[in-house]
């Protein structure tokens, strides 16, 4: 169950998405994150950079929390927002938690490898010490067509 999204959530999720596009036309998978503060102001962002950088750990959540860090200068973003337009995966969702991130926005829920409540719910495990707010399906059909359309190209000779 996932609760409803604010105003600067969905602000956030346009340019998550304008990342994710960013990310499609470098060679990456189309995923996109943005880290806000409390008032929806961004303090970091980051697109999927795996291909580009040949890094398997340049998830968009990832390369987008790093840069949260750097300009809060603080691991801890328990006050943070974090808004990507694919529901992150177990690592993404490890490394969520490990940031204290309070709560997570994304659009696309990911049925083969999600951890925010479809196949996982490790953001939400009451089993760990943190748990995030979680908020699932912001512009979400936009985002599930930027994945089909990038894979649907990849497959197609």
């Amino acid at each position: 169950m996932s609760l409803p999204a604010r105003e600067t959530d969905v602000a956030a999720m346009d340019r998550a998405l304008d990342l994710a596009r960013e990310a499609s036309a470098h060679g990456d998978i189309p995923v996109g994150a943005v880290v806000t503060d409390v008032s929806g102001e961004v303090l970091g962002e980051g697109r999927n950079q795996r291909d580009l950088y040949r890094d398997p750990f340049a998830h968009a959540e990832i390369v987008a929390l790093r840069a949260a860090a750097a300009a809060t200068g603080s691991w801890n973003l328990e006050h943070c927002t974090l808004v990507v337009t694919l529901e992150p995966c177990v690592m993404c969702a490890g490394a969520i938690s490990q940031a204290r991130v309070g709560r997570v926005v994304f659009g696309a829920w990911d049925e083969k490898a999600g951890a925010a409540g479809s196949l996982y719910d490790v953001l939400r495990d009451r089993r760990l010490p943190h748990r995030s707010e979680v908020v699932g399906g912001v512009r979400e059909a936009e985002a599930a067509a930027l994945l089909r359309s990038f894979f649907l190209d990849r497959r197609d000779p």
